[in-house]
């Protein structure tokens, strides 16, 4: 049976001892960015963490981070080890968070959404009608003279 309170305890866990660990410098490798460990998830079964992250800088300075992350996965795990109480130490998984990359395209699409509908705006306030302003017929006043 799965038990995702659990797992999400254990997830949030995790993630505060990696944070830790490298905020520590646990990893002494020069490859490694301004990493920011954004979630954790958990298997049903508590045995595989999947390690989503972010990393200011180029997309260079990314995928050298990955590297360094990935070539440091065992070390990272023994801290994740140490940190919980746990029978089994789960496998760990880093993966790059595209959520600041999907972030920035909605910000862009957002704008450029509302600068049309400001040029919308300012075609309407120069508008005219094509006929006459009251376009329906109105009966005829009558006069007294009529």
């Amino acid at each position: 049976m799965v038990d995702h309170a659990r797992a999400r305890k254990l997830g949030e866990l995790i993630k505060v001892i990696v944070a830790q660990a490298l905020e520590r410098g646990v990893i002494k490798d020069t490859r490694l960015g301004f990493v920011t460990i954004t979630d954790v998830r958990m298997t049903g079964d508590l045995q595989h963490a999947s390690i989503f992250y972010t990393v200011y800088g180029t997309d260079e300075e990314r995928e050298e981070t990955a590297a360094a992350l990935k070539a440091n996965t065992g070390r990272i795990r023994g801290e994740v080890g140490r940190g919980l109480t746990v029978r089994l130490t789960p496998t760990i998984e880093f993966i790059l968070d595209a959520l600041p990359d999907s972030a920035k395209s909605i910000d862009d699409l957002l704008a450029k959404a509302h600068a049309q509908d400001e040029e919308v705006e300012a075609l309407a306030k120069k508008a005219k009608y094509a006929g006459d302003e009251d376009p329906y017929v109105k009966p005829r006043e009558v006069s007294d003279e009529d």
